[in-house]
């Protein structure tokens, strides 16, 4: 099993592995790649009665998908505001409500096919890191007003009292949104799948693609596979197969620390079972695990080849300073993986040409958006709706290659800096 040394592989409930493609396979539907994407969209095909063979590179779950932080909320890397000067009002408004849904449809797909090993847990603050009350305020209004969404807003005394750290603020708490094991729930979609009838092959990366004519063929060093849909979703790890889809985003790598048991510790730190995230546009993201014994810190990004090791200093730097009281917490385990960005923020979801359909680039809000881009894809392939089309103005826009990795990392640069700024002017 390929799988990179990661909490999540450690506490993994399901070893099955699966055989590689060998000879030639027909299909109504061939998906490249089997992450959250990749998986949402064959489960829905598969639940419609279609024949779905998913072709995944490595493991399923290998990349973003089985390695991130376990969030799932509503909303995308781009902020509402710029949604909508960009695709207009009402499909922004649309498409918030569509996240929602995404994240719904995870909690469901939990509890319809009893994933306990997801571990769901309810709840994600955000929290702010200067003195901003009435601003806080007036976001939880605008989404109670504009979605009928509701936020609690917390005072700054109540977030302290959960978290002992004098860098807090306020906070605003989704008591809907929540955290889960993500590799777990991932591996019992893909049972639920070939329950279904639907068929993965791993260690199967995808060499060669012909999409002419109505009949499109993906190929692998072992095999062929012919069908009349052919969905890439293939994020971070996305290879030249398709030069339109690589070019129009940039793999992102993230970090993710987890401690040492050490529950006491942690406790006189944080008192919640709540995932957190700070409000800062190059922030920290966390939650406790294993019922409060261990915890789980990740955030830092960089568009460079950089060491996991010297990344955790700086993690535990963010740790520490945030939460003095956990300077003698070990770090137990650490690793990295990529995230896929297009330059507008926004996933890139939709149909290249007749038979040929994308889903990647989420932005670091996968465990959502996979579930929605899922969706709305498989509507498409079924005739069903034409919903991915809400997502047109976000298209596979050119990332900027090289240049755009050297972009994006002096970007990250500057928000650190503005949000150091920031937190010392309040």
């Amino acid at each position: 099993m390929s799988y990179p040394d990661t909490y999540y592989r450690r506490t993994m409930t399901d070893p099955a592995e699966r055989s590689a493609l060998k000879g030639r396979e027909e299909c109504d539907t061939v998906i490249v790649g089997g992450g959250l994407a990749g998986l949402t969209t064959a489960l829905q095909l598969a639940r419609a009665g279609q024949s779905v063979i998913v072709l995944e590179a490595e493991s399923v779950g290998f990349g973003a998908s089985g390695r991130n932080g376990g969030f799932v909320g509503a909303g995308y890397a781009t902020g509402s505001d710029e949604i909508a000067r960009i695709a207009g009002k009402e499909a922004a408004r649309k498409l918030h409500m569509m996240s929602i849904e995404g994240m719904d449809f995870v909690r469901d797909t939990i509890r319809e096919l009893a994933i306990d090993d997801a571990r769901p847990i309810p709840g994600i603050m955000s929290v702010l890191r200067y003195d901003d009350a009435a601003d806080l305020k007036a976001y939880a209004d605008g989404l109670r007003r504009d979605y009928g969404y509701e936020l609690e807003f917390m005072e700054r005394d109540r977030v302290r009292s959960v978290l002992k750290s004098e860098r807090y603020f306020q906070a605003l708490r989704d008591g809907r949104a929540f955290h889960m094991h993500p590799l777990n729930y991932l591996r019992a979609v893909a049972r639920e799948i070939e329950r279904l009838g639907g068929r993965i092959f791993e260690g199967s990366p995808a060499r060669s693609v012909d999409l002419d004519g109505a009949q499109k063929r993906v190929a692998t060093a072992g095999g062929e596979v012919f069908a009349r849909h052919v969905v890439f979703t293939t994020g971070g790890y996305t290879g030249a197969l398709l030069g339109a889809l690589k070019r129009a985003f940039l793999p992102i790598a993230t970090y993710v620390m987890v401690s040492e048991e050490a529950p006491d510790m942690i406790a006189s730190a944080i008192a919640t079972s709540d995932a957190i995230g700070d409000n800062r546009r190059a922030g920290d993201y966390y939650r406790v695990i294993d019922g409060g014994k261990r915890l789980l810190w990740g955030g830092r990004i960089t568009t460079r080849a950089a060491s996991t090791e010297a990344l955790v200093k700086e993690l535990r730097a963010e740790m520490v300073g945030t939460y003095p009281q956990l300077a003698g917490l070990k770090t137990e385990l650490a690793w990295s993986g990529l995230m896929s960005y297009a330059r507008h923020l926004m996933p890139q979801i939709g149909k290249m040409r007749d038979g040929v359909w994308y889903c990647t680039a989420f932005g670091g809000h996968g465990l959502n958006t996979t579930a929605i881009g899922g969706k709305v894809i498989a509507e498409g392939i079924l005739g069903e709706t034409e919903r991915y089309k809400l997502f047109e103005p976000f298209g596979l826009v050119w990332a900027g290659g090289l240049a755009g990795l050297a972009v994006a990392q002096l970007t990250y640069w500057k928000l650190q800096a503005q949000d150091w700024w920031r937190e010392r002017a309040a």
